[in-house]
């Protein structure tokens, strides 16, 4: 099931000409994809480019996939050391019916709004919410070191 869904999704994907994502299978592995996703221009991220992966497992529409930051990001939401997200941010009322679509948008979302109520790194949470200005300093800093493509 997941193989005939997956194709169809990145059929679908082609079509839509989303212009801050890129997303293809990562050497040539349907169950693993690879997203390049542009930072969000409203955002703490903005002129960073974020590489993304996507892996399916069997039970896929069924189960979410997993996705982690290859690139390294300073946000609440996604794990420094691993770039493992929170995972309640894609499994949390995960059906069928979403799909990895839906997974772009809610990363998308993330850069935009990261979310201190919700963390997997307590620290940058904290910090986001006491010190905003020290967390902006520190996200950009962060684009400018590990996601500037330079």
């Amino acid at each position: 099931m997941s193989a005939k869904r997956l194709n169809k999704e990145l059929q679908q994907l082609g079509k839509l000409n989303l212009d801050w994502v890129t997303i293809a299978p990562h050497n040539d592995e349907l169950l693993h994809w690879r997203a390049s996703m542009m930072g969000p221009a409203e955002s703490h991220y903005t002129g960073g480019i974020f590489l993304i992966d996507f892996i399916f497992d069997a039970q896929y529409p069924f189960k979410a996939p997993t996705i982690s930051f290859v690139t390294k990001i300073y946000h609440p939401n996604v794990k420094s050391d691993t770039g493992d997200i929170c995972a309640d941010l894609i499994s949390n009322g995960w059906g069928p019916t979403l799909n990895v679509k839906h997974c772009l948008e809610v990363l998308r979302s993330m850069l935009i709004t990261p979310n201190p109520d919700s963390p997997v790194e307590e620290t940058i949470a904290g910090q986001l919410r006491d010190d905003p200005e020290e967390f902006e300093k520190n996200a950009k800093k962060w684009v400018e070191d590990y996601a500037s493509g330079s």
